[in-house]
């Protein structure tokens, strides 16, 4: 039996995604939205975490590192991510968060059940309809932290809200946004994130 933890922070299609995959037999599937994905993982103790980045809140910035890093027994969790070409820095943070499986939103579900099977497996799993997103994803100019410093302000964050999220100094976060503004040859904060907007980085 494989322990699938689904995090996902749309209810409806959390309870909708997880009744589908627990038609599987060899499936047992739990779920929780990002809030409660850590804590989650520490009492179901899953094989495997499948988890939706496109409409992530701010808690999502930094817990995949914490699902997919050691764990209080003993190893992180294998993660799949649900995920689409057209938003490259998602797929940049997950593959430098060692997420092992990529399926496209688009896909059957029968491609996620297979890719659920695979990555419990400990073998890596990638949608061949995802190349060009990991192309572009390896073309970004921005480092992950970076790119958590940006999504946050993209939300209309402040500085304060930034640092205090990230834990970091305000003065570090100004030095973020600076070097951000520059990597992207944007005039200013809010042209960054324009820019960044409109190459699928945040």
């Amino acid at each position: 039996m494989i322990r699938v933890l689904l995090v996902h922070d749309a209810c409806l299609l959390r309870l909708a995604l997880a009744e589908r995959l627990a038609r599987e037999t060899d499936l047992e599937v739990f779920h929780a939205p990002w809030s409660q994905a850590h804590g989650r993982q520490r009492t179901v103790r899953p094989d495997l975490c499948v988890v939706d980045l496109d409409d992530e809140s701010t808690y999502a910035l930094t817990p995949l590192t914490e699902l997919t890093g050691p764990s209080a027994h003993g190893r992180g969790c294998r993660v799949l991510v649900l995920a689409t070409a057209d938003r490259p820095g998602q797929l940049r943070r997950a593959a430098e968060s060692n997420a092992l499986g990529y399926v496209n939103k688009a896909s059957q579900p029968e491609r996620l059940i297979t890719g659920i099977r695979q990555v419990a497996a400990g073998q890596r799993f990638v949608d061949d309809s995802l190349g060009f997103g990991f192309l572009k994803a390896a073309q970004m100019p921005l480092t992950r932290r970076e790119l958590s410093v940006l999504s946050l302000a993209a939300r209309g964050a402040s500085v304060a809200e930034i640092a205090h999220s990230l834990h970091l100094s305000n003065g570090t976060v100004r030095n973020y946004m600076a070097a951000i503004t520059r990597k992207t040859g944007a005039r200013n904060r809010i042209d960054a994130i324009r820019i960044s907007q409109g190459e699928g980085w945040v």
